[in-house]
């Protein structure tokens, strides 16, 4: 494969015969295409630009000051290196002499929407970029959200199946099952079934058998949703430079334990800071990513009620589903006894994630672009720098099939950026023969003419007959439109096949009227491109600094 390298909003694409890799920029809300610009309104919100060299140069100093060889060491077995050279790096990391790149997702069935792939591989081309610009070690770390509790948001997968359709494939639990970490959550009985569908799902290649193995292997009725996650990742990613890290292991609940005493310390104190932040973002024209609670804490407990979040309740502590009331001290002595009990939110993860890892940049979507700039002063009250946050490419897959739709009917990958029902319904008009669209044209040109004059005539004689004459045009135009849309579902008919095509070349660009990227799951393309395909994913993208990005001087949390 060849590919061509991108500009800061470019776009790359490298081919074979059988498919195409297009890499890009993210792009979606207005904060996204700002950040990525520069605008300087944005400036008070975010560590640096994520263009800017010496943004990185300046958060590795701060860090190298924070954190200790010592203080390193502690997080060291729930990191897990996926090749050699990883392990080389993460070993000199360690020991005081290097940095991380992180990023992350929740468990999904799978591996999750493609956008989980795209982030790992943004993770480890920045971990390189960073690597020559420092000249000091840098790894990339995938960090597991295996805290989160949301069944609903992990049970499924979407998928193309043999024939080019979408398929959703879903493992089923008992609705009533307590809320708990994914980590905790193990997948039962139902995720075979769920492996038999997924096995008549995948085209039979010569790739197929081992990937097959690999699933089944990670996915087991006794294995946790998180763990299961991980199997996969680990043998999706083996040999790349890249880490593994489950949020739920008891070195990083350990190693996270003080900064989630000191936010249950100074709940109120750090929404406030939260919701100043998210004002100012409001007041900058941009729309808050994630709601703030002014009585909540940014932690969570665990028990076997499941995963709920502690509330402030006067001078104790209540957890907000089962409101089970705790005293501000019994809850201090729980934590500090048991810390394998208790997590953080979204606000307070990439918190506990800079405390523990010497982290440079966290590689994040557009919402993580979004809530990121809510929570800065939330790392300066914990005292620390907040990491960089560089914006995950967007790669899109296509494939040959689907090329050859596109070239079929002369379309581009944009035309199916429209509501797939509009997209069907132009392609019949246009082959509508001309002698259809033209008896059209002139029927409600005559129609239009016709009752003008008449209007005009009449409204002489009574200007009320103007209403009753207006509506009989339109019912008259009305009919003209019954007429032709008639004879198009007739051709519609005559065009099932075609039609047909169109949807399977949908379900490859924008399944479910959305980014291929946040519904589609990797392995059908594992299975019919191969082991190599994220290492050409990889080569598709492009990371580079700019003498020309704006040099943002970090958080304000003044004012």
């Amino acid at each position: 494969m060849s590919g061509q390298a991108p500009g800061r909003g470019g776009v790359s694409a490298t081919a074979t015969t059988s498919i195409e890799i297009h890499a890009a920029r993210l792009d979606g809300s207005a904060l996204v295409r700002d950040y990525l610009a520069g605008a300087p309104q944005l400036a008070p919100f975010y560590a640096g630009h994520p263009f800017d060299a010496q943004a990185y140069r300046r958060k590795a100093d701060a860090v190298e000051r924070r954190l200790s060889a010592a203080e390193r060491a502690r997080i060291a077995p729930a990191l897990r290196p996926l090749s050699e050279n990883a392990a080389t790096k993460l070993n000199r990391i360690l020991d005081g002499d290097g940095f991380v790149v992180t990023t992350g997702q929740q468990a999904g069935l799978f591996g999750g929407p493609l956008y989980t792939v795209h982030k790992a591989l943004s993770a480890v081309r920045l971990a390189a970029a960073l690597e020559t610009l420092l000249e000091k070690p840098v790894l990339a770390v995938f960090w597991i959200a295996a805290d989160d509790h949301d069944w609903d948001e992990v049970d499924h997968a979407w998928l193309v199946d043999r024939a080019g359709a979408l398929r959703r494939i879903a493992v089923v639990q008992d609705s009533d099952m307590p809320p708990h970490a994914m980590a905790d959550r193990l997948l039962g009985e139902g995720v075979l079934d769920a492996l038999d569908v997924l096995d008549a799902t995948l085209p039979e290649t010569e790739f197929t058998p081992a990937l097959r193995d690999a699933i089944r292997a990670a996915y087991r009725p006794d294995a946790s949703v998180a763990r299961a996650f991980e199997e996969l990742l680990a043998h999706i990613f083996r040999d790349f430079d890249l880490a593994l890290m489950s949020s739920a292991h008891a070195a990083v609940r350990a190693a996270g334990a003080p900064v989630l005493s000191r936010d249950l310390e100074n709940a109120s104190a750090h929404a406030a800071a939260i919701a100043r932040q998210s004002e100012r973002l409001d007041e900058a024209g941009y729309a808050v990513q994630v709601p703030v609670a002014l009585d909540a804490s940014n932690v969570f407990l665990h028990d076997e009620h499941g995963r709920d979040r502690i509330m402030r309740e006067g001078d104790a502590w209540a957890l907000r589903r089962s409101r089970r009331q705790i005293g501000a001290s019994e809850m201090a002595s729980m934590l500090q006894s048991a810390p394998s009990h208790f997590s953080p939110n979204v606000f307070l993860r990439p918190v506990v994630e800079s405390s523990v890892l010497p982290t440079l940049a966290y590689v994040g979507g557009p919402a993580e672009l979004a809530y990121f700039a809510q929570i800065g002063c939330l790392f300066h009250a914990h005292g620390i720098e907040p990491p960089l946050v560089y914006p995950r490419f967007r790669i899109r897959l296509i494939e040959a099939r689907v090329r050859r739709v596109l070239e079929k009917f002369g379309l581009d990958v944009s035309d199916f950026d429209r509501p797939l029902h509009e997209l069907k319904a132009a392609l019949v008009r246009d082959e509508l023969p001309s002698e259809v669209t033209g008896a059209d044209a002139m029927l409600r040109r005559s129609i239009e003419e016709g009752y003008a004059r008449m209007s005009e005539a009449a409204t002489t004689i009574d200007p009320t007959l103007e209403g009753w004459l207006t509506k009989q045009r339109n019912a008259a135009l009305n009919g003209v439109a019954d007429a032709t849309r008639k004879v198009a579902a007739h051709l519609r008919k005559r065009w099932k096949i075609e039609l047909a095509q169109i949807e399977r070349a949908a379900a490859g660009l924008m399944p479910e009227g959305s980014h291929q990227e946040r519904v589609l799951n990797v392995l059908p393309f594992l299975a019919r491109y191969g082991p190599d395909l994220p290492r050409d994913m990889l080569a598709a993208l492009d990371v580079g600094f700019e003498a020309s990005a704006p040099a943002w001087a970090g958080v304000r949390c003044d004012g």
